[in-house]
């Protein structure tokens, strides 16, 4: 499926233009249906049908999202800078989405400030003002995903030329320069930590289909590994892996590159391989192209399975690892250092047991070792695993999985 990642971000970009904006390769979540409703909720037209989104601006008429879905995704803030670009003025409400830990806002606000924006803090929102986004030499106060995007949408109708270094450069973030591009943005230095953005007086209507969701690939071949199973991931873009295939080889776990294609061999021998100095190895996450947080969770079901000790360090968020606590229920040996190191010690013979998913990707990992377990596992609050992957049950099940979804 395609980049969950990508196409958030993107369906705001169609703010920035009257015309109509069509993005491929989309995929069908949860989180996508709510960002289409925040959109519709200030009059842009949608239409999602077969994996493509066609968006209009046109009519946009309110310069603030409705509340109660701006709450349910975080992405719902990246409405202040096409707003801000294209109108003058946007109100965005206090992040939602996952509950991972503290998700500032500041690198946006201070963003959107520098080049002229008037900010008031609210309650529960964010007012901002502007008479003309003028273009500035930025730096970033941290490599932020979501704030580099937010500083691309206001460069882009600026006056003048914006340099946004520190800037994220995951693949998602490549997607929202690329589209902009078509749109008829002047933006250099994708892929870098360094953009420069030329702002043009106004943007067009575009057909932009959105890269593959290496989360998504990332969590198959971590599900592959630990049930030994041996599968085909179509279209994958391995040149996106080379960190993934670093950290989850610390594990044991290797594959091959066929084309675009990734192939997991079956019945891999799973074993922690120390460091050269014999220690315990360990995984941590890192901006890109560092390893990405939200395999930290797949990562650390996976080396339950694998023999040995290995150390996973989350510390880009602080509540990732909420969810060890259900794994140890189930029987692994795990020992939590603190709140954002645990110490796995495998192969554990996990068990089944009722579950709760806190979050996308600890819902994905619940969903691994419930596969790898005995017994029967039931995983409620399952909405939040649908927000991030598509007929996530119904895939699997194709796959050989058994698997079924119930109604509460």
């Amino acid at each position: 499926m395609g980049n969950k990642n990508s196409a958030l971000p993107l369906l705001a970009a169609c703010v920035l233009t009257d015309e109509s904006l069509t993005v491929g390769n989309v995929p069908d979540i949860g989180d996508v249906r709510t960002k289409l409703a925040v959109l519709e909720s200030i009059g842009v037209a949608t239409r999602f049908t077969a994996n493509t989104c066609t968006l209009n601006a046109a009519a946009v008429r309110d310069e603030l999202p409705d509340a109660a879905l701006s709450a349910r995704i975080r992405t719902a803030a990246l409405l202040a800078g096409p707003l801000l670009a294209r109108f003058g003025r946007a109100q965005i409400f206090r992040p939602g989405g996952d509950r991972i830990g503290r998700r500032r806002l500041d690198t946006h606000l201070l963003a959107l400030q520098s080049m002229g924006a008037e900010i008031a803090t609210e309650r529960d929102r964010y007012v901002l003002r502007t008479k003309r986004l003028r273009g500035r030499d930025l730096f970033l106060d941290e490599m932020s995903v979501t704030g580099t995007e937010q500083a691309v949408f206001a460069a882009v109708l600026a006056e003048g030329t914006t340099t946004i270094s520190n800037a994220a450069m995951e693949p998602h973030v490549q997607d929202v320069c690329r589209c902009l591009n078509a749109m008829g943005a002047s933006i250099e230095g994708i892929g870098t930590h360094d953009l420069v953005v030329e702002g043009v007086p106004t943007l067009h209507g575009a057909h932009f289909d959105i890269g593959p969701d290496y989360m998504e690939v990332g969590s198959l071949i971590g599900l592959a590994a630990a049930t030994g199973s041996r599968i085909r991931i179509k279209g994958a873009h391995p040149h996106e892996h080379r960190m993934t295939r670093i950290m989850y080889g610390r594990l044991g776990v290797d594959w091959q590159d066929d084309g675009d294609d990734i192939v997991v061999p079956a019945d891999q021998e799973l074993a922690v391989v120390p460091d050269f100095d014999g220690t315990v190895p360990k995984i941590d996450d890192m901006p890109w192209p560092g390893f990405p947080p939200d395999l930290i969770s797949i990562a650390l079901v996976l080396a339950t399975q694998s023999r040995g000790t290995v150390l996973i360090h989350q510390k880009m968020f602080d509540r990732r690892l909420v969810f060890v606590d259900r794994l140890i229920e189930m029987g692994a040996g795990i020992v939590i250092c603190d709140p954002h190191r645990a110490l796995v010690m495998g192969p554990s013979r996990l068990r089944g047991e009722r579950l709760v998913s806190p979050d996308i990707r600890a819902g994905m990992a619940l969903v691994i070792a419930a596969l790898c377990a005995e017994g029967e596992s039931t995983i409620h609050n399952v909405h939040q695993i649908d927000r991030g992957y598509e007929r996530l049950d119904a895939r699997l099940l194709a796959l050989g999985a058994n698997i079924e979804r119930l109604q509460e």
